[in-house]
């Protein structure tokens, strides 16, 4: 209270103090309704607090069970991580290994085709070389076939010469004894032929005839033509005449005068 307010009367002091009662209970009276307001809207407040509490308990025991989930999680996580990083760095190191393996097999392949293809182009010209060589071998064959060709009938030639000495050795043998024997009576030679073709020598008589039909002398050896009305001799041939069948004897026995000096 304020003592330095002096009052002119008692009455002017009661009045001011009236006045300011009655303005401190009307400040009372709107104080007590705001703190009943306020208490009011402080208990819905709290009750509002209360439920928002609850709520934010329970979502921060979500929260935490999510986030005690989360970790669980994110360890197995990462222990998979670590797996598979283990896991994968294995694998990269054998794909890599065999990479390694895969480029060298390859790079032995290229040269095992370049040395294939080398070979075979060696073999391709080995293959015309040897085609060429065949050809000139089957034409140098095909030249030794004729040439054996040949030598055969010349070696079928030579046998049948070879035969036809063989037999005039022997009827020249046997002339030979024959004429030994002429010798030995002092007889000569007779150049006369008979009419059936056979002449008197001082070995004996030779037959002409039998000499055309043996082989040895033929009437192509004299160029004189065949007479007609001889008759054929046994081997079909023509007879010889007279004047072939004497130059056919002498020609014998000029052959048999060459074998007996050999």
């Amino acid at each position: 209270m304020d003592d330095s307010k002096r009052f002119a009367s008692v009455e002017d002091e009661r009045d001011y103090w009236r006045k300011t009662a009655e303005k401190f209970k009307q400040d009372l009276e709107e104080t007590k309704e705001e703190l009943e307001e306020f208490q009011i809207s402080s208990r819905e407040l709290e009750l509002e607090l209360e439920a928002q509490l609850e709520q934010l308990e329970t979502k921060n025991k979500d929260n935490e069970s999510q986030k005690n989930k989360f970790m669980t999680e994110n360890e197995a996580l990462r222990e998979k991580l670590g797996h598979q990083q283990s896991g994968s760095h294995k694998r990269i190191t054998e794909l890599e290994d065999e990479l390694a393996e895969t480029t060298a097999f390859k790079d032995e392949l290229q040269k095992y085709i370049r040395e294939l293809e080398q070979t075979n182009d060696d073999l391709e010209r080995a293959k015309r070389a040897t085609v060429v060589s065949l050809e000139d071998f089957e034409g140098r064959l095909n030249q030794a076939l004729e040439v054996n060709v040949f030598l055969q009938s010349e070696v079928e030639e030579k046998e049948c010469l070879a035969e036809t000495v063989q037999r005039l050795k022997d009827e020249t043998r046997d002339l030979k004894q024959e004429l030994g024997v002429k010798k030995a009576f002092g007889g000569e030679v007779v150049k006369n032929e008979s009419e059936d073709g056979t002449v008197t020598t001082p070995t004996g008589s030779i037959d002409s005839n039998k000499l055309v039909d043996s082989g040895i002398i033929t009437s192509q050896s004299f160029k004189t033509p065949p007479m007609k009305g001889l008759p054929p001799t046994t081997n079909g041939s023509t007879p010889l005449t007279p004047s072939a069948r004497i130059s056919a004897l002498n020609i014998v026995g000029d052959l048999l005068r060459k074998v007996g000096q050999s």
